[in-house]
């Protein structure tokens, strides 16, 4: 391990600068830290990349059970309504749900938020008891 020869600081004197303005007039003492991959402000992005994935504008996948749902039921989604399913996750994952019903006119659809993906399909007609369980929310577009 090399040492250089930097002049160390003590937090309370590092403290005692910048709270009482007497920052050093060098640049010796200064420690020019590179915003690395490791840096605060690089994790922090990183953290927020992360949330924001989380309701992402990508366009829904359909689960393989959720496209044998549709085809089962005879459900076809107009472009509108569509569009009103992706508005309804972007929605859930803004507050934070990661498992959310969406209802969209008379259909239902549970849909894995931070996996984009729309997990099973039904009309609410066929839902005799309009229980639906394994969700965090729900959301009405």
């Amino acid at each position: 391990m090399m040492m250089d020869n930097r002049q160390f600081l003590s937090i309370g004197q590092v403290k005692d600068q910048y709270l009482t303005g007497n920052l050093p007039k060098d640049d010796k003492n200064k420690q020019n830290i590179p915003a690395g991959e490791n840096s605060f402000a690089s994790v922090l992005n990183k953290v927020k990349e992360s949330a924001d994935k989380s309701y992402s504008t990508e366009d829904l996948k359909f689960s393989k059970h959720a496209v044998n749902r549709l085809n089962d039921r005879n459900i076809e989604l107009s472009t509108e309504q569509m569009q009103r399913l992706n508005q309804g996750k972007i929605e859930a994952g803004e507050k934070g749900i990661k498992e959310s019903l969406i209802l969209v006119d008379e259909l239902a659809f549970i849909v894995n938020v931070p996996n984009n993906t729309v997990v099973t399909a039904m009309d609410q007609t066929e839902n005799k008891n309009n229980v639906f369980t394994n969700i965090d929310g729900a959301v009405i577009v």
